[in-house]
Protein backbone atom coordinates (compact mmCIF):
# COMPACT_ATOMS: atom_id res chain seq x y z
CA UNK A 1 0.00 0.00 0.00
CA UNK A 2 1.28 3.46 -0.87
CA UNK A 3 1.95 6.03 1.84
CA UNK A 4 -0.55 8.46 0.34
CA UNK A 5 -3.26 5.83 0.67
CA UNK A 6 -2.37 4.91 4.25
CA UNK A 7 -2.98 8.40 5.59
CA UNK A 8 0.68 9.08 6.29
CA UNK A 9 2.57 12.04 4.88
CA UNK A 10 3.41 11.63 1.22
CA UNK A 11 6.96 10.59 0.50
CA UNK A 12 9.33 13.49 -0.03
CA UNK A 13 11.74 13.43 -2.93
CA UNK A 14 15.31 13.27 -1.69
CA UNK A 15 18.61 13.90 -3.44
CA UNK A 16 18.96 10.13 -3.87
CA UNK A 17 15.84 9.94 -6.07
CA UNK A 18 17.26 11.56 -9.20
CA UNK A 19 17.50 9.38 -12.26
CA UNK A 20 20.27 10.44 -14.64
CA UNK A 21 21.82 13.67 -13.41
CA UNK A 22 21.51 15.13 -9.93
CA UNK A 23 19.47 18.30 -9.57
CA UNK A 24 21.54 21.44 -9.78
CA UNK A 25 22.02 23.88 -6.95
CA UNK A 26 20.97 21.74 -4.00
CA UNK A 27 22.23 22.56 -0.53
CA UNK A 28 24.92 20.24 0.75
CA UNK A 29 26.40 19.46 -2.64
CA UNK A 30 29.67 17.61 -2.65
CA UNK A 31 32.68 19.69 -3.68
CA UNK A 32 34.37 18.84 -6.98
CA UNK A 33 37.87 18.81 -5.48
CA UNK A 34 37.82 15.07 -4.56
CA UNK A 35 36.69 14.20 -8.09
CA UNK A 36 39.54 16.18 -9.66
CA UNK A 37 42.05 14.76 -7.16
CA UNK A 38 40.98 11.22 -8.11
CA UNK A 39 41.12 11.92 -11.86
CA UNK A 40 44.54 13.62 -11.53
CA UNK A 41 45.83 10.61 -9.59
CA UNK A 42 44.52 7.97 -12.01
CA UNK A 43 45.14 9.82 -15.27
CA UNK A 44 48.42 11.65 -14.51
CA UNK A 45 50.14 10.47 -11.31
CA UNK A 46 49.30 6.80 -10.74
CA UNK A 47 52.81 5.26 -10.72
CA UNK A 48 56.23 6.69 -9.93
CA UNK A 49 58.91 5.90 -12.50
CA UNK A 50 61.56 3.92 -10.57
CA UNK A 51 64.67 5.90 -9.74
CA UNK A 52 62.99 9.27 -10.40
CA UNK A 53 60.43 11.61 -8.88
CA UNK A 54 58.46 11.54 -12.15
CA UNK A 55 54.97 10.03 -12.05
CA UNK A 56 52.81 8.76 -14.91
CA UNK A 57 49.17 7.80 -15.17
CA UNK A 58 46.75 6.29 -17.63
CA UNK A 59 46.45 9.39 -19.84
CA UNK A 60 49.78 9.05 -21.69
CA UNK A 61 49.44 5.26 -21.76
CA UNK A 62 45.96 5.45 -23.30
CA UNK A 63 47.39 7.93 -25.80
CA UNK A 64 49.52 5.13 -27.21
CA UNK A 65 46.34 3.45 -28.53
CA UNK A 66 45.79 4.94 -32.00
CA UNK A 67 42.48 6.70 -32.53
CA UNK A 68 40.67 6.09 -29.26
CA UNK A 69 43.32 6.66 -26.60
CA UNK A 70 43.52 10.45 -26.58
CA UNK A 71 39.80 10.78 -27.14
CA UNK A 72 38.95 8.56 -24.18
CA UNK A 73 41.25 10.60 -21.94
CA UNK A 74 39.63 13.82 -23.15
CA UNK A 75 36.15 12.42 -22.46
CA UNK A 76 37.08 11.60 -18.84
CA UNK A 77 38.50 15.10 -18.38
CA UNK A 78 35.50 16.72 -20.06
CA UNK A 79 33.06 14.89 -17.78
CA UNK A 80 34.88 16.30 -14.77
CA UNK A 81 34.76 19.75 -16.38
CA UNK A 82 30.99 19.43 -16.76
CA UNK A 83 30.69 18.58 -13.07
CA UNK A 84 32.79 21.64 -12.16
CA UNK A 85 30.48 23.82 -14.26
CA UNK A 86 27.45 22.32 -12.53
CA UNK A 87 28.97 23.20 -9.17
CA UNK A 88 29.31 26.86 -10.16
CA UNK A 89 33.03 27.10 -10.91
CA UNK A 90 33.78 30.58 -12.34
CA UNK A 91 33.85 30.78 -16.12
CA UNK A 92 37.44 32.00 -16.16
CA UNK A 93 38.57 28.87 -14.29
CA UNK A 94 36.46 26.66 -16.56
CA UNK A 95 38.04 28.31 -19.60
CA UNK A 96 41.55 27.61 -18.32
CA UNK A 97 40.62 24.02 -17.54
CA UNK A 98 39.07 23.56 -20.98
CA UNK A 99 42.22 24.94 -22.60
CA UNK A 100 44.34 22.40 -20.68
CA UNK A 101 42.13 19.57 -21.92
CA UNK A 102 42.02 20.90 -25.48
CA UNK A 103 45.77 21.42 -25.65
CA UNK A 104 46.44 17.91 -24.32
CA UNK A 105 43.99 16.48 -26.86
CA UNK A 106 45.22 18.42 -29.90
CA UNK A 107 48.92 17.82 -29.34
CA UNK A 108 48.25 14.27 -28.13
CA UNK A 109 46.88 13.37 -31.56
CA UNK A 110 50.34 13.75 -33.12
CA UNK A 111 52.09 10.36 -32.99
CA UNK A 112 55.16 10.11 -30.70
CA UNK A 113 55.37 13.89 -30.07
CA UNK A 114 51.85 13.93 -28.63
CA UNK A 115 52.57 10.96 -26.39
CA UNK A 116 55.72 12.62 -25.04
CA UNK A 117 53.74 15.81 -24.49
CA UNK A 118 51.08 13.92 -22.50
CA UNK A 119 53.76 12.47 -20.21
CA UNK A 120 54.96 16.00 -19.44
CA UNK A 121 51.84 18.22 -19.62
CA UNK A 122 49.48 16.38 -17.23
CA UNK A 123 46.30 18.35 -17.95
CA UNK A 124 44.28 16.67 -15.19
CA UNK A 125 46.87 17.51 -12.54
CA UNK A 126 46.87 21.12 -13.80
CA UNK A 127 43.08 21.21 -13.57
CA UNK A 128 43.21 19.81 -10.05
CA UNK A 129 45.56 22.65 -9.07
CA UNK A 130 43.12 25.17 -10.54
CA UNK A 131 40.26 23.61 -8.55
CA UNK A 132 42.33 23.72 -5.34
CA UNK A 133 43.23 27.37 -5.92
CA UNK A 134 39.58 28.25 -6.46
CA UNK A 135 38.32 26.16 -3.52
CA UNK A 136 40.77 27.71 -1.10
CA UNK A 137 39.59 31.15 -2.09
CA UNK A 138 43.21 32.10 -2.59
CA UNK A 139 42.68 33.05 -6.18
CA UNK A 140 40.11 35.22 -7.87
CA UNK A 141 39.97 36.19 -11.51
CA UNK A 142 42.86 38.55 -12.12
CA UNK A 143 43.89 40.70 -15.02
CA UNK A 144 46.21 37.93 -16.22
CA UNK A 145 43.24 35.52 -16.32
CA UNK A 146 41.28 37.86 -18.53
CA UNK A 147 44.30 38.48 -20.73
CA UNK A 148 44.64 34.71 -21.08
CA UNK A 149 41.02 34.29 -22.15
CA UNK A 150 41.27 37.22 -24.57
CA UNK A 151 44.48 35.73 -25.97
CA UNK A 152 42.76 32.36 -26.46
CA UNK A 153 39.86 34.03 -28.24
CA UNK A 154 42.22 35.99 -30.50
CA UNK A 155 44.17 32.82 -31.26
CA UNK A 156 40.94 31.00 -32.05
CA UNK A 157 39.84 33.82 -34.38
CA UNK A 158 43.22 33.71 -36.15
CA UNK A 159 42.93 29.94 -36.58
CA UNK A 160 39.42 30.22 -38.00
CA UNK A 161 40.37 33.01 -40.43
CA UNK A 162 43.53 31.13 -41.50
CA UNK A 163 41.55 27.95 -42.03
CA UNK A 164 39.02 29.77 -44.18
CA UNK A 165 41.75 31.48 -46.19
CA UNK A 166 43.54 28.18 -46.85
CA UNK A 167 40.23 26.52 -47.83
CA UNK A 168 39.38 29.30 -50.31
CA UNK A 169 42.91 29.18 -51.74
CA UNK A 170 42.70 25.40 -52.20
CA UNK A 171 39.29 25.73 -53.90
CA UNK A 172 40.70 28.42 -56.20
CA UNK A 173 43.64 26.19 -57.14
CA UNK A 174 41.29 23.27 -57.76
CA UNK A 175 39.03 25.35 -60.04
CA UNK A 176 42.08 26.62 -61.96
CA UNK A 177 43.38 23.07 -62.40
CA UNK A 178 39.98 22.01 -63.74
CA UNK A 179 39.85 25.03 -66.05
CA UNK A 180 36.77 26.50 -64.42
CA UNK A 181 38.43 29.87 -63.72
Amino acid sequence: MRREDSGQNPRRVSADDWEVLPPEGQAGEKPVEPLFRFIALIMDNLVRVPGTNFRIGLDPLLGLIPGVGDTSSAVVSALALVQAARQGMPKIVLARMAMNILLNELIGIVPVIGDAFSFWFKSNARNYELVKQHASGARTAKRSDWLFVIGVLILLAILVVTGLAVSFWLLQQLFRALGLL
